[in-house]
């Protein structure tokens, strides 16, 4: 039985403010490689530590690919990131949904693989801090989605020895569910366009409740 619930931010809780940043940022820097595989390194450089500016983790990145860049082209980068925290906002039953779980005596935390300083504001923005017990986010913890570690920590937190008392909700297969799986987490897939072939999986937030009985 689910007494704690691990909600991954972008796509589950809340909208892009911009098409894809990682789909877009493999446009800019055309590398010759899979995307699937152009995310796993850009998450590893980016979203594991802390930067001080855009830029160094940017010009970083393109040293992982053995890029020479001019200044524009990382501006550009950091023009759609920024554009994508600006104009994010939370899908529309996800307030409602969050506050349902509180009162109903949910143990809640965000699991995020992120850059810092992009998930926060947006947090802030929309008040949605109150409603979690623990927001772990790859940049502070050095752990992504993918790593067993990054579930131990959340249990850690939210102070929970069974795996089986946590679900794991989330809009990617290859991290939020393979990730939580690997883990030894159940995870439930959000799949709002009902396009992927997937037997634990809900449209929307709403459809939680049904997954929780």
């Amino acid at each position: 039985m689910a007494k704690a619930i691990l909600f991954d931010f972008w796509g589950t809780l809340v909208e892009n403010g911009t098409y894809s940043p990682l789909r877009q940022t493999y446009n800019i820097l055309r590398v010759r490689m899979r995307f699937s595989d152009f995310v796993v390194k850009t998450e590893k450089v980016l979203m594991t530590k802390k930067y001080e500016d855009q830029t160094t983790a940017f010009a970083d990145l393109c040293k992982a690919f053995n890029l020479n860049l001019k200044q524009f082209v990382i501006d550009k980068l950091i023009g759609v990131w920024n554009k994508n925290k600006l104009l994010a906002k939370p899908y529309p039953e996800t307030v409602q949904v969050l506050e349902d779980l509180k009162k109903e005596g949910y143990k809640l935390a965000i699991v995020s693989n992120c850059p810092n300083d992009s998930v926060e504001p947006v947090i802030e923005k929309f008040e949605l801090g109150k409603y979690f017990d623990a927001v772990l986010l790859s940049w502070e913890t050095g752990y992504l989605k993918t790593d067993k570690e990054m579930y131990a920590e959340a249990m850690k937190k939210l102070k929970i020895r069974k795996k089986d008392n946590v679900l794991m909700v989330g809009d990617s297969i290859p991290t939020d569910i393979e990730g939580a799986k690997n883990a030894g987490i159940k995870a439930v897939l959000v799949d709002r366009k009902d396009s992927r072939d997937f037997p634990d999986k809900i449209k929307d937030l709403t459809e939680l409740k049904d997954i929780l009985k």
